[in-house]
Protein backbone atom coordinates (compact mmCIF):
# COMPACT_ATOMS: atom_id res chain seq x y z
CA UNK A 1 0.00 0.00 0.00
CA UNK A 2 2.95 2.33 0.51
CA UNK A 3 3.42 2.63 -3.25
CA UNK A 4 -0.23 3.46 -3.95
CA UNK A 5 -1.03 5.71 -1.00
CA UNK A 6 1.36 8.13 0.77
CA UNK A 7 2.54 7.06 4.18
CA UNK A 8 0.03 7.87 6.88
CA UNK A 9 -2.84 8.55 4.45
CA UNK A 10 -4.38 5.07 4.18
CA UNK A 11 -5.86 5.17 7.70
CA UNK A 12 -5.19 8.71 8.91
CA UNK A 13 -5.86 9.51 12.55
CA UNK A 14 -6.53 13.19 11.86
CA UNK A 15 -8.79 14.86 9.31
CA UNK A 16 -9.75 18.47 8.51
CA UNK A 17 -12.55 19.96 10.59
CA UNK A 18 -15.04 20.02 7.70
CA UNK A 19 -15.04 16.20 7.53
CA UNK A 20 -17.33 16.25 10.60
CA UNK A 21 -20.21 17.28 8.30
CA UNK A 22 -22.92 14.70 7.60
CA UNK A 23 -22.32 14.89 3.85
CA UNK A 24 -19.07 12.96 4.35
CA UNK A 25 -20.82 10.08 6.15
CA UNK A 26 -22.79 8.64 3.22
CA UNK A 27 -19.73 7.42 1.35
CA UNK A 28 -18.67 5.28 4.31
CA UNK A 29 -22.27 4.11 4.83
CA UNK A 30 -22.42 3.06 1.18
CA UNK A 31 -19.18 1.10 1.58
CA UNK A 32 -20.47 -0.62 4.73
CA UNK A 33 -23.67 -1.62 2.90
CA UNK A 34 -21.58 -3.11 0.10
CA UNK A 35 -19.75 -5.32 2.60
CA UNK A 36 -23.09 -6.64 3.93
CA UNK A 37 -24.30 -7.24 0.35
CA UNK A 38 -21.26 -9.32 -0.51
CA UNK A 39 -21.40 -11.33 2.73
CA UNK A 40 -25.13 -12.14 2.45
CA UNK A 41 -24.77 -12.90 -1.28
CA UNK A 42 -22.03 -15.44 -0.58
CA UNK A 43 -24.35 -17.21 1.87
CA UNK A 44 -27.14 -17.27 -0.74
CA UNK A 45 -24.87 -18.84 -3.35
CA UNK A 46 -24.31 -21.83 -1.05
CA UNK A 47 -28.02 -22.73 -1.13
CA UNK A 48 -28.79 -21.82 -4.74
CA UNK A 49 -31.20 -19.40 -6.35
CA UNK A 50 -34.34 -21.20 -5.07
CA UNK A 51 -33.11 -21.83 -1.51
CA UNK A 52 -34.83 -18.78 -0.07
CA UNK A 53 -38.23 -20.06 -1.31
CA UNK A 54 -38.12 -23.24 0.81
CA UNK A 55 -35.95 -22.34 3.85
CA UNK A 56 -36.57 -19.81 6.60
CA UNK A 57 -32.81 -19.33 6.97
CA UNK A 58 -32.53 -18.71 3.23
CA UNK A 59 -35.44 -16.25 3.40
CA UNK A 60 -33.69 -14.43 6.26
CA UNK A 61 -30.45 -14.01 4.33
CA UNK A 62 -32.35 -13.04 1.20
CA UNK A 63 -34.08 -10.27 3.18
CA UNK A 64 -30.73 -9.06 4.54
CA UNK A 65 -29.38 -9.06 0.98
CA UNK A 66 -32.38 -7.11 -0.32
CA UNK A 67 -32.46 -4.43 2.38
CA UNK A 68 -28.69 -3.93 2.28
CA UNK A 69 -29.07 -3.29 -1.46
CA UNK A 70 -31.79 -0.74 -0.73
CA UNK A 71 -29.57 0.99 1.83
CA UNK A 72 -26.63 0.80 -0.56
CA UNK A 73 -28.44 2.67 -3.32
CA UNK A 74 -30.02 5.19 -0.95
CA UNK A 75 -26.66 6.19 0.51
CA UNK A 76 -24.95 6.05 -2.87
CA UNK A 77 -27.45 8.45 -4.47
CA UNK A 78 -27.06 10.93 -1.58
CA UNK A 79 -23.28 10.57 -1.76
CA UNK A 80 -23.29 11.05 -5.54
CA UNK A 81 -25.48 14.15 -5.56
CA UNK A 82 -23.73 15.62 -2.54
CA UNK A 83 -20.36 15.40 -4.27
CA UNK A 84 -21.86 16.72 -7.50
CA UNK A 85 -23.04 19.94 -5.85
CA UNK A 86 -19.69 20.20 -4.05
CA UNK A 87 -17.88 19.95 -7.43
CA UNK A 88 -15.87 16.97 -6.18
CA UNK A 89 -13.70 16.96 -9.30
CA UNK A 90 -11.83 20.05 -8.03
CA UNK A 91 -8.19 19.79 -7.06
CA UNK A 92 -7.20 17.21 -9.70
CA UNK A 93 -9.88 14.79 -8.47
CA UNK A 94 -11.43 14.11 -11.87
CA UNK A 95 -10.58 10.40 -11.80
CA UNK A 96 -12.00 10.10 -8.30
CA UNK A 97 -15.30 11.52 -9.52
CA UNK A 98 -15.27 9.37 -12.69
CA UNK A 99 -14.66 6.11 -10.83
CA UNK A 100 -17.44 6.93 -8.37
CA UNK A 101 -19.88 7.52 -11.24
CA UNK A 102 -18.78 4.28 -12.94
CA UNK A 103 -19.33 2.38 -9.69
CA UNK A 104 -22.89 3.74 -9.59
CA UNK A 105 -23.74 2.61 -13.13
CA UNK A 106 -22.05 -0.75 -12.59
CA UNK A 107 -24.13 -1.24 -9.46
CA UNK A 108 -27.30 -0.59 -11.46
CA UNK A 109 -26.41 -3.45 -13.81
CA UNK A 110 -25.62 -5.73 -10.89
CA UNK A 111 -28.95 -4.97 -9.19
CA UNK A 112 -30.81 -5.47 -12.49
CA UNK A 113 -29.41 -8.99 -12.98
CA UNK A 114 -30.24 -9.74 -9.35
CA UNK A 115 -33.90 -8.93 -9.90
CA UNK A 116 -33.94 -11.19 -12.95
CA UNK A 117 -32.82 -14.28 -10.99
CA UNK A 118 -35.40 -14.15 -8.19
CA UNK A 119 -37.34 -17.03 -9.81
CA UNK A 120 -40.75 -15.57 -8.94
CA UNK A 121 -43.49 -13.65 -10.75
CA UNK A 122 -41.71 -10.35 -10.27
CA UNK A 123 -38.62 -11.59 -12.03
CA UNK A 124 -40.73 -13.02 -14.89
CA UNK A 125 -42.45 -9.69 -15.48
CA UNK A 126 -39.17 -7.75 -15.28
CA UNK A 127 -37.50 -10.24 -17.63
CA UNK A 128 -40.13 -9.97 -20.36
CA UNK A 129 -40.21 -6.18 -20.23
CA UNK A 130 -36.42 -5.98 -20.31
CA UNK A 131 -36.28 -8.42 -23.22
CA UNK A 132 -38.51 -6.17 -25.32
CA UNK A 133 -36.36 -3.15 -24.50
CA UNK A 134 -33.08 -4.92 -25.31
CA UNK A 135 -34.48 -6.26 -28.57
CA UNK A 136 -35.50 -2.74 -29.56
CA UNK A 137 -31.90 -1.63 -28.88
CA UNK A 138 -30.59 -4.51 -31.08
CA UNK A 139 -28.57 -6.07 -28.24
CA UNK A 140 -31.07 -8.73 -27.11
CA UNK A 141 -29.12 -11.46 -28.93
CA UNK A 142 -25.96 -10.72 -26.91
CA UNK A 143 -27.58 -10.16 -23.53
CA UNK A 144 -30.38 -12.70 -23.15
CA UNK A 145 -32.29 -11.83 -20.00
CA UNK A 146 -34.55 -14.85 -20.50
CA UNK A 147 -31.62 -17.16 -19.81
CA UNK A 148 -31.55 -17.65 -16.03
CA UNK A 149 -28.14 -19.34 -16.03
CA UNK A 150 -26.59 -16.43 -17.90
CA UNK A 151 -28.09 -13.91 -15.49
CA UNK A 152 -26.82 -15.88 -12.48
CA UNK A 153 -23.31 -15.84 -13.95
CA UNK A 154 -23.47 -12.07 -14.57
CA UNK A 155 -24.86 -11.32 -11.12
CA UNK A 156 -22.70 -13.64 -9.02
CA UNK A 157 -19.28 -13.48 -10.69
CA UNK A 158 -18.84 -10.92 -13.45
CA UNK A 159 -20.63 -7.77 -12.24
CA UNK A 160 -19.46 -7.95 -8.59
CA UNK A 161 -15.88 -8.33 -9.81
CA UNK A 162 -16.17 -5.24 -12.02
CA UNK A 163 -17.83 -3.16 -9.29
CA UNK A 164 -15.30 -4.32 -6.70
CA UNK A 165 -12.33 -3.28 -8.86
CA UNK A 166 -13.87 0.15 -9.55
CA UNK A 167 -14.63 0.71 -5.87
CA UNK A 168 -11.06 -0.28 -4.92
CA UNK A 169 -9.63 2.22 -7.42
CA UNK A 170 -12.04 4.86 -6.10
CA UNK A 171 -10.90 4.33 -2.50
CA UNK A 172 -7.22 4.49 -3.47
CA UNK A 173 -7.79 7.78 -5.28
CA UNK A 174 -9.67 9.20 -2.29
CA UNK A 175 -6.78 8.31 0.02
CA UNK A 176 -4.21 9.74 -2.38
CA UNK A 177 -5.98 13.01 -3.14
CA UNK A 178 -7.86 13.37 0.13
CA UNK A 179 -11.53 14.17 0.58
CA UNK A 180 -12.77 17.17 -1.35
CA UNK A 181 -13.22 20.30 0.81
CA UNK A 182 -16.41 22.37 0.66
CA UNK A 183 -16.45 25.19 -1.86
CA UNK A 184 -14.62 28.16 -0.33
CA UNK A 185 -12.87 26.15 2.38
CA UNK A 186 -9.10 26.14 2.62
CA UNK A 187 -7.44 22.89 1.63
CA UNK A 188 -4.76 21.81 4.13
CA UNK A 189 -1.38 21.57 2.47
CA UNK A 190 0.49 18.29 2.69
CA UNK A 191 3.75 20.19 3.19
CA UNK A 192 2.53 21.88 6.35
CA UNK A 193 3.23 19.91 9.54
CA UNK A 194 0.32 18.84 11.66
CA UNK A 195 -0.25 20.73 14.88
CA UNK A 196 0.59 18.57 17.86
CA UNK A 197 0.48 19.27 21.55
CA UNK A 198 3.91 19.46 23.24
CA UNK A 199 4.73 16.59 25.54
CA UNK A 200 5.86 16.94 29.12
CA UNK A 201 9.49 16.30 28.18
CA UNK A 202 9.62 18.77 25.32
CA UNK A 203 10.55 22.38 26.16
CA UNK A 204 8.03 25.03 25.32
CA UNK A 205 8.67 28.51 24.00
CA UNK A 206 6.76 30.00 26.91
CA UNK A 207 9.29 28.71 29.45
CA UNK A 208 12.31 31.02 29.98
CA UNK A 209 14.45 27.90 30.42
CA UNK A 210 13.21 26.04 27.34
CA UNK A 211 16.75 25.34 26.12
CA UNK A 212 19.87 25.75 28.19
CA UNK A 213 23.30 26.81 26.97
CA UNK A 214 24.66 24.47 24.36
CA UNK A 215 21.29 22.82 23.62
CA UNK A 216 20.95 22.15 19.86
CA UNK A 217 18.03 23.88 18.17
CA UNK A 218 16.18 22.28 15.25
CA UNK A 219 16.53 24.09 11.92
CA UNK A 220 13.75 26.60 11.36
CA UNK A 221 12.66 26.72 14.99
CA UNK A 222 12.78 30.05 16.85
CA UNK A 223 15.64 30.47 19.35
CA UNK A 224 14.85 30.01 23.01
CA UNK A 225 14.45 33.26 24.95
CA UNK A 226 17.24 34.28 27.29
CA UNK A 227 16.55 33.86 31.03
CA UNK A 228 15.54 37.10 32.74
CA UNK A 229 18.20 38.76 34.95
CA UNK A 230 17.39 38.83 38.69
CA UNK A 231 16.02 42.17 39.91
CA UNK A 232 18.30 44.36 42.08
CA UNK A 233 17.20 44.64 45.74
CA UNK A 234 15.57 47.91 46.74
CA UNK A 235 17.62 50.12 49.16
CA UNK A 236 16.47 50.12 52.76
CA UNK A 237 14.77 53.22 54.11
CA UNK A 238 16.98 55.41 56.37
CA UNK A 239 16.35 55.11 60.11
CA UNK A 240 17.71 58.54 61.18
CA UNK A 241 15.73 61.80 61.44
CA UNK A 242 14.36 63.52 58.44
CA UNK A 243 16.44 66.34 56.98
CA UNK A 244 15.89 69.60 58.93
CA UNK A 245 14.70 67.98 62.18
CA UNK A 246 16.85 68.06 65.41
CA UNK A 247 18.35 64.81 66.49
CA UNK A 248 16.59 63.15 69.44
CA UNK A 249 18.76 61.89 72.31
CA UNK A 250 19.00 58.16 72.63
CA UNK A 251 17.99 57.01 76.15
CA UNK A 252 20.57 55.08 78.18
CA UNK A 253 20.04 51.43 78.82
CA UNK A 254 20.71 51.90 82.61
CA UNK A 255 18.22 53.88 84.77
CA UNK A 256 19.80 53.06 88.14
CA UNK A 257 21.31 56.49 88.88
CA UNK A 258 21.16 58.41 92.18
CA UNK A 259 18.83 61.03 90.73
CA UNK A 260 16.42 58.36 89.66
CA UNK A 261 16.58 56.19 92.77
CA UNK A 262 16.36 59.03 95.34
CA UNK A 263 12.66 59.78 94.92
CA UNK A 264 11.89 56.14 95.44
CA UNK A 265 13.54 56.11 98.96
CA UNK A 266 11.45 59.03 100.30
CA UNK A 267 8.58 58.28 102.63
CA UNK A 268 5.15 59.08 101.43
CA UNK A 269 3.01 61.05 103.92
CA UNK A 270 -0.62 60.04 103.81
Amino acid sequence: MSGLVPQGQWLPDRQPAYVASWIYVFGVACLASLVVIIASGLVLTLGGITWWHTSSVGHFFNSIHLWSVELFFATMVIHLWGKFFMAAWRGHRGMTWATGALAFFGSLGTAFTGYLMQTNFDSQWITTQAKDGLNAAAIGAYFNVMNVGQMVLWHVSLMPLVVGIIVAIHLILVRRKGVVPPIGAETPSAAEPLETEPSATEPTAASPYAAGPGTPVAPGSPPAPEPAAPAAPEPAAPVGPEPGEPAQPVPSRSIHTEADVAPLNQEVTP
